[in-house]
């Protein structure tokens, strides 16, 4: 029998058009019906949380495939005996550059600028923060921050310091530093960089203490997932104008349109698009099928999780 593959677009559906496999376009968000019996799921991540169960009810179901590095999601809908595997290696990139866009959009105040276009109003001089100078710490220190970390060191940041939940040496040899070293570090961190997965163990982990342990004028961005910041204790950090935030991921996600972040100052918000891009789109449908094909012949898959 063939191998019955769903997939959310059309064009990795007609690039599987191959012996011993039988593609079937289904999209997790977008079909109002529960997914057809399959062997083999490649899915995005759903927009809305509520539609995440429908994994759970494919059945027939051996493997599932996600479109994202982050897999925290899934994992709660995982029928037993079924193997997962991610996008690694196709979103590092895009993700990094996104978040260095934020960052420096922030510190130079593009925003700003960008409205005074829009008035017509040529200000004579705009002073900003920078890169250059600045200390920066980085959460994280997987794939994502190992790539934002290369694209901050040309700014000439004074420090760049490394943050997770292991103390070690990075394989490219600079030390990463367990969180609870962070404290030392926040009083003069002018840059917090989260990219972090979410877990139990950094679900709030940015809460009102440590937000008010940050320097006044500090920037937050955040380009891991949106329940690792407390939404309600960083609004009045906002409002009072001691902290700056570039978030790409919110919590509550989407955000709703009367959401008080949506016009809080000096807060760039954009709508989980880090991954966002053609060559990203080129990557990991490349992956997809070769995962697929893989699976189809019995062969070992790159980037297993194991749940």
């Amino acid at each position: 029998m063939a191998l019955r593959v769903l997939l959310p677009w059309q064009d990795l559906v007609d690039r599987l058009q191959l012996p011993g496999i039988e593609p079937i376009l289904w999209h997790i968000n977008d079909d109002h019906k529960d997914a057809p019996p399959a062997d083999v799921l490649v899915t995005e991540r759903p927009s809305n949380p509520k539609l995440r169960s429908r994994v759970s009810r494919i059945k027939g179901l051996k493997h599932v495939h996600l479109l994202s590095i982050g897999y925290e999601w899934v994992l709660e809908h995982l029928p037993e005996q079924v193997s997962l595997t991610n996008s690694k290696g196709a979103v590092e990139d895009a993700t990094a550059e996104h978040c260095l866009a934020l960052v420096l959009a922030s510190l130079r105040q593009l925003p700003q600028v960008g409205q005074q276009q829009r008035e017509r109003q040529w200000i004579r001089r705009t002073w900003t923060s920078s890169l250059h100078g600045s200390k920066v710490a980085l959460l994280g220190a997987g794939g994502v921050s190992s790539e934002i970390r290369s694209r901050l060191l040309p700014f000439k940041p004074a420090e760049l310091t490394s943050f997770a939940r292991t103390e070690r040496v990075h394989g490219q040899g600079h030390p990463i530093y367990s969180l609870d070293r962070l404290w030392a570090f926040l009083p003069t961190a002018d840059v917090v960089i989260v990219a972090l997965p979410h877990t139990p163990e950094t679900e709030q982990l940015i809460d009102a203490e440590f937000l008010s342990a940050m320097k006044g004028g500090a920037l937050l961005v955040n380009v891991g997932r949106g329940p690792i910041v407390d939404t309600d204790a960083l609004l009045p950090e906002l409002q009072a104008g001691r902290l700056h935030a570039a978030l790409d991921v919110t919590d509550p996600e989407p955000l709703p349109a009367n959401h008080a972040l949506w016009s809080a100052p000096n807060c760039i918000i954009t709508p989980h698009m880090a991954g966002d891009t053609g060559q990203f789109i080129s990557l990991v449908s490349e992956l997809a099928i070769n995962q697929v094909i893989d699976f189809a012949h019995g062969e070992e898959l790159a980037s297993q999780i194991t749940n």
